[in-house]
């Protein structure tokens, strides 16, 4: 009997209309576009703008593209996964509303958090759907308006973060393509370092705790760039082992764009050449939960058949791992 695998079949994107220049942040805080440039590769970011738009409207948007671009009916879909950390509601699913408003009549579908790993964890899940063979299609959503939790005067986080959403969505291959493999990572020790320390169980929402500015992104810089630079090389290394795969058997290195200066890192410790590393954070910033999934839609075009593709991405509380994933079509 053939192996099932979960293979993407399609592809969409979404990024608001407004960006936020570097040089606009230079009357925000103390900083300038050589600054921000040379520390994190970012020129712009997009931000979200209108009232009551929230996460769900970027990935509702998104879905809707892939939706349009591969002629998918909605009813047929078994699964919708929106992987992020800015849902739209403390309790209510926004991957559930997502369904409902692009006609997923017959999906049910749940929010994934594992901060900028989310979509990482994400394509592990859906895979397992479809590896199981009890489902045929799954939409996965990364989206995140981290707009929505940064606190525009604290330099060490508005320069970096910006808002958008990807979808893929994931169907059974017999042919080999789809999800090879996968390492996926945790350490708890990463909450101190990378955290929004109110709105939670731990400390609830006050007037003290909004007045205090605790419901704002928190990072302690280096720490996270130490732990990201090191865990994300580790994991992406161990895909190609593990997979007895070198340099001129990866096409792509499709890394979370967190900082120029950690997927070069990781670029450099598996042996890829720069033109095999896709990037786009000079355009959209970190994303969260959305960097990977921009990155397969604005590279869809370069994506052929067969080609490896090789993923990594680092997130708060710690979370991080990597996958192998061979592309299953032509566009």
């Amino acid at each position: 009997m053939t192996k099932i695998t979960a293979a993407i079949t399609a592809v969409g994107k979404y990024v608001p209309e407004y960006i936020l220049t570097n040089k606009e942040l230079e009357g925000y805080v103390e900083t300038n576009d050589e600054w921000i440039t040379t520390r994190t590769g970012i020129k712009e970011r997009r931000i979200l703008k209108g009232e009551g738009l929230g996460t769900s409207y970027m990935a509702i948007k998104a879905a809707e593209e892939l939706l349009q671009k591969s002629n998918c009916n909605p009813a047929e879909i078994d699964l919708v996964i929106v992987a992020t950390a800015t849902p739209d509601l403390p309790v209510a699913s926004t991957a559930a509303y997502v369904a409902t408003e692009i006609g997923a009549i017959n999906a049910f579908g749940y929010d994934l958090q594992a901060a900028c790993s989310s979509f990482l964890y994400g394509m592990s899940t859906a895979a397992s759907y479809i590896e199981s063979g009890r489902y045929k299609k799954v939409l996965l959503i990364g989206a995140d308006k981290m707009s929505s939790i940064i606190d525009y005067t604290d330099r060490a986080t508005c320069i970096i973060f910006g808002d958008g959403a990807g979808a893929v969505l994931f169907e059974p291959n017999n042919d080999g393509l789809g999800l090879q493999d996968e390492y996926l990572r945790s350490d708890g020790i990463g909450r101190d370092f990378l955290r929004i320390e109110a709105g939670g169980s731990i400390m609830p929402t006050t007037k003290e705790t909004v007045e205090a500015n605790k419901h704002f992104v928190y990072q302690e810089g280096k720490t996270v760039f130490k732990y990201a630079v090191s865990n994300m090389a580790d994991v992406a290394e161990k895909m190609l082992t593990r997979n007895n795969l070198t340099e001129p058997d990866i096409q792509w290195l499709v890394a979370h764009q967190a900082n120029k200066r950690i997927i070069e890192a990781t670029a450099k410790r598996v042996g890829v050449s720069s033109d095999k590393v896709m990037m786009n954070i000079q355009k959209y910033g970190n994303t969260t939960s959305a960097t990977l999934p921009l990155l397969l839609a604005d590279y869809e075009n370069e994506l052929k058949k067969g080609d490896n593709l090789i993923f990594a991405a680092f997130g708060g509380g710690f979370t991080w791992g990597a996958a192998y994933l061979k592309w299953a079509y032509n566009s």
